[in-house]
């Protein structure tokens, strides 16, 4: 089978499609024909050898996929071959980007019925992400006014979308050219990141979204109210401000129940992809050239394995 791979670290140049055996799951895997799979930054810091989680190379990229269940490991229940799913591979955030890949039975589900597998693929961790930034950690609640960093961002575009469908009151912050694009995902108020500073358009709010980090971050902090949390998923330094706020960072947990939730959203239509370049397999170091600032259309890059 075809599987796009590094034997180094390094810059996109290293990346190689070449053949390599069909894997064999082990307990709780299943093995997964890949009809697409998504590409995201943490497949750069991957590659460039920068990733906290990610094993040595040699490795096969890519950790976003939707495809068919191949076969079945031991102990795996709930799925059978022929089945539809989507989700990531594993927790090292690997293995996706060829035509079969293993993947974990816990961090798999049901692909939503109303998306095909290219949009699937672009979905699991950058919908997932926002989900826990504004659920699991930041405990939003409806009414409540949230500020959103990176809003027209692959993570930030899901994170309006789902503050929107809860009822929190929006302030997001975007590229003068993404204005009217965050406004189509719901958000209420929508201030240009280079124009007017957004303490100027927004009160104290409840909760920070920060895809951003540095000085932007710190601003926003300072809008907090007491008992407010500031989310991050892109700086896990202190911020600095009153001891009465949370500040949080993670790393995404993509989990089959919480990919159930997001596919009941997305077959509700109250959850839309959003779809970017796509490429085959084969291109995908073009697709990593863009995740460097190479022109691509807006969106979650995806790689097309099986046409």
């Amino acid at each position: 089978m075809k599987a796009a791979r590094i034997h180094k670290f390094g810059g996109p140049e290293v990346i190689v499609v070449e053949d390599v055996p069909r894997p064999i799951p082990g307990p709780n895997e299943i093995v997964v024909r890949v009809m697409a799979a998504g590409v995201g930054p943490w497949d750069a810091l991957i590659r460039d050898g920068k990733s906290e989680v990610s094993p040595q190379p040699p490795l096969t990229l890519g950790s976003d996929l939707s495809g068919i269940v191949e076969e079945l490991g031991p102990g795996v229940s709930g799925f059978q071959k022929g089945d539809e799913i989507y989700g990531v591979t594993n927790p090292q955030f690997c293995g996706a980007n060829a035509e079969f890949a293993i993947a974990s039975a816990a961090m798999v589900a049901p692909k939503p019925k109303l998306l095909s597998h290219i949009e699937a693929a672009s979905a699991p961790v950058v919908a997932v992400t926002a989900w826990q930034m504004l659920f699991d950690y930041g405990q939003a609640k409806r009414n409540q006014a949230v500020l959103i960093l990176g809003a027209a961002g692959n993570v930030g575009a899901y994170a309006v979308q789902l503050a929107a469908k809860t009822g929190l009151n929006i302030t997001a912050v975007a590229k003068s050219n993404d204005i009217s694009y965050v406004q189509s995902l719901g958000a209420e108020t929508v201030v240009d990141d280079h124009g007017r500073r957004f303490e100027d358009a927004v009160g104290s709010v409840d909760l920070v979204l920060d895809m951003v980090g540095g000085e932007m971050r710190d601003r926003a902090a300072r809008l907090l109210k007491p008992g407010g949390s500031l989310v991050s998923v892109v700086s896990n330094e202190p911020i600095p401000t009153t001891a009465n706020v949370r500040s949080l960072f993670f790393y995404v947990e993509v989990t089959t129940e919480r990919l159930n939730r997001i596919s009941q959203l997305f077959d509700q239509q109250e959850l839309a992809p959003k779809v970017g370049t796509v490429l085959p397999l084969t291109d995908i170091r073009i697709a990593h050239e863009m995740l460097g600032g190479a022109p691509h259309d807006r969106g979650k890059i995806v790689l097309e394995v099986v046409r």
